[in-house]
């Protein structure tokens, strides 16, 4: 019981980082909030550390923790960008299902042989994206300002590629050194848009309301991290990463209840279908 509901309030807090993400990045440049974001979870983790266990993480663990950070820069980048220029009910069911796509793709390829419910997922999977993807001529000539039902998409897609790649770096380390390839991740995600806000001549100002909604997504998504790590030790593993998966889900009830996102029939199916195809795969 206390691991399902650890496992939930990560979904729920996930989700809700995600959609403060999304939501700040429709007000600001992506890059700073991305940057802001990290730091801001980087500060948390800091202080997090001296009160968790010992561990003892090796040069390999650091090192997989810094291609997990590379991985989800870029792909934090692309979905607040997604979510920003998108519908955020659709994108972030989207990236949530090619986010756990990826390590199954990579598992066959390694010789492994999903069982009949991962290849169920994965055929829903498909018809998710189909789904969520169907123009909607009458509603988009109403209203002309309002997000397409495929914008952002395409980018959304990319994103649950980058995070699923982020999934598989941090599963290369060991169970032994503790939240340290989070650490490692989340400091070379920081230098990397450090870096690039620089090179690039981006300006990290916003205004103190855009600032704090950056500032809450970033210590929301790094509690949902120590969640997610205090539930694995808790419960089996498969029922924390199932109930996990669930995060799209609070990020979908936030831009219909906060944002007023209105979706087809179609559309609302291809999101039911994804959270689904989540299940299948991760339980599979």
């Amino acid at each position: 019981m206390l691991a399902s509901l650890l496992a939930l309030s990560s979904a729920g807090l996930y989700g809700a980082a995600d959609f403060l993400g999304g939501l700040a990045a429709r007000r600001a440049s992506t890059v700073a909030v991305v940057a802001v974001s990290q730091c801001s979870g980087l500060v948390v983790l800091a202080l997090m550390l001296p009160l968790l266990p010992d561990a003892a993480p090796a040069m390999r663990d650091l090192t997989w923790g810094a291609v997990a950070g590379i991985a989800v820069g870029v792909g934090l980048a692309l979905l607040y960008r997604a979510l920003a220029v998108g519908r955020m009910a659709v994108v972030a069911p989207t990236t949530a299902v090619c986010a756990v796509l990826i390590p199954v793709v990579v598992a066959v390829g390694l010789g492994e042989r999903p069982g009949p419910r991962t290849l169920g997922g994965i055929a829903l999977a498909i018809v998710s994206i189909v789904l969520v993807s169907r123009q909607r001529t009458s509603a988009s000539q109403a209203h002309p300002a309002a997000p397409g039902p495929s914008a952002g998409l395409g980018l959304a897609l990319l994103a649950g590629v980058a995070i699923g790649v982020f999934f598989l770096s941090l599963a290369r380390t060991a169970p032994t050194a503790g939240l340290w390839p989070v650490l490692a991740a989340r400091v070379v995600s920081v230098g990397l848009f450090g870096v690039v806000a620089i090179s690039g001549g981006h300006s990290l100002r916003m205004t103190r309301p855009v600032a704090a909604i950056v500032i809450a997504g970033g210590v929301l998504d790094m509690l949902a991290n120590a969640l997610y790590l205090v539930a694995t030790r808790h419960g089996p593993l498969s029922l924390v990463v199932t109930l996990s998966s669930l995060y799209p889900a609070s990020t979908v009830v936030l831009a219909l209840a906060v944002l007023g996102e209105r979706l087809s029939a179609l559309q609302g199916a291809g999101i039911a279908c994804a959270l689904a195809a989540v299940l299948l795969i991760v339980g599979g």
